[in-house]
């Protein structure tokens, strides 16, 4: 949610750790796909998916009107960092770690039959079968992509991450800055070195842009059926 994000962090803050995946850097003669998730992957944004199925619709809609005024204000600053932000302190502000994960693997067994894209699951599987390192490489919070990206098999995960204060609590801050755009190609230079080799990419925004221009074989919106 900007085409220039600014950089919200906190020293001290919790980052949120995705330990099951490996983020060294493949060897030389393994591919390295990225895939988007949101609209790409899937069918629709998972981000905002989830704060509905885990509020409940009175919740949400009035959580909906509580993010008006952050809504106007983006269309001044044209930062989709801040607007998510604002929809984390609303809907998930104060909530404990543990809790949220739980949520987020309810939601990925809920929703998964019914968000992701054949075609892209094709192409997914037809890498992995390769020997392909796959890597989610997403805006939505990493803690909520987790449990897909295990579900998938997936070897690698980078998304925008949620701060968690000193109780371990959702604080509404991001550690780092909303992964879209630029910051795509900075997080997964971060995870597989320097010396970044992409040989796939996948997406469908301008948020993906950057990525897919670093990548040998770019795919913008080449996923269209739906489940």
């Amino acid at each position: 949610m900007g085409d220039q994000d600014r950089q919200h962090q906190s020293r001290g803050a919790k980052e949120n750790q995705v330990a099951d995946f490996d983020t060294t850097v493949p060897s030389s003669d393994k591919a390295l796909v990225a895939f988007d998730f949101d609209g790409t992957l899937t069918v629709k944004d998972s981000f905002m998916a989830f704060l509905a199925w885990r509020s409940g619709a009175p919740r949400f809609l009035l959580g909906m009107v509580q993010l008006i005024p952050a809504a106007l204000a983006y269309l001044i600053h044209r930062d989709r960092g801040l607007i998510k932000m604002a929809a984390v302190r609303i809907f998930l502000g104060g909530l404990d770690r543990k809790t949220l994960e739980a949520s987020a693997d309810g939601f990925a067994r809920a929703a998964a039959a019914k968000l992701f894209r054949p075609d892209a699951l094709a192409a997914w599987n037809g890498w992995g079968t390769q020997g392909a390192t796959r890597v989610i490489c997403t805006a939505s919070p990493e803690i909520l992509i987790a449990p897909f990206a295990k579900r998938l098999g997936a070897e690698g995960l980078v998304g925008t991450r949620l701060e968690f204060d000193a109780q371990d609590r959702v604080s509404g801050k991001f550690v780092g800055v909303n992964c879209r755009a630029a910051e795509k190609v900075t997080r997964l230079t971060q995870a597989y070195g320097p010396d970044l080799r992409l040989t796939a990419a996948y997406g469908d925004t301008s948020g993906d842009t950057e990525m897919l221009a670093a990548a040998e074989r770019k795919g913008f919106r080449v996923f269209t059926q739906k489940p």
